[in-house]
């Protein structure tokens, strides 16, 4: 099993979402976070005073898939979430020693 992290700018998160469900995932995890990476942040005027926003807004996915989906979810993610622009956002591939559901005790590829 795998556990897939993606970080991804807010507005591309509902063709994301789409992308993945045509792929057969079932479920995941979403947060609003905040962060930063080569894009440094960004300049901004407020009230004629320029100021830096170091930290830009972006979501986090988290899935857990099987081995064999694996790939189509990456590549599900990257090819939706991309804009061909610095700060698309970044996808990490974990493995995932174990998976219960609480609800029924299921464990593992079942419980997924």
């Amino acid at each position: 099993m795998k556990f897939v992290i993606a970080i991804i700018k807010p507005f591309k998160l509902d063709e994301v979402r789409e992308a993945l469900a045509a792929v057969g995932v079932a479920g995941m995890t979403v947060s609003e976070v905040k962060g930063f990476g080569r894009q440094k942040g960004q300049t901004e005027i407020y009230r004629g005073a320029e100021y830096s926003v170091n930290m830009l807004p972006k979501v986090k996915l988290e899935i857990a898939v099987s081995d064999e989906m694996m790939p189509k979810v990456v590549e599900a993610i990257q090819q939706t979430a991309s804009t061909q622009s610095i700060g698309d956002g970044k996808i990490f591939v974990l493995d995932l020693a174990s998976t219960t559901r609480i609800r029924t005790g299921e464990t593992d590829e079942t419980a997924l």
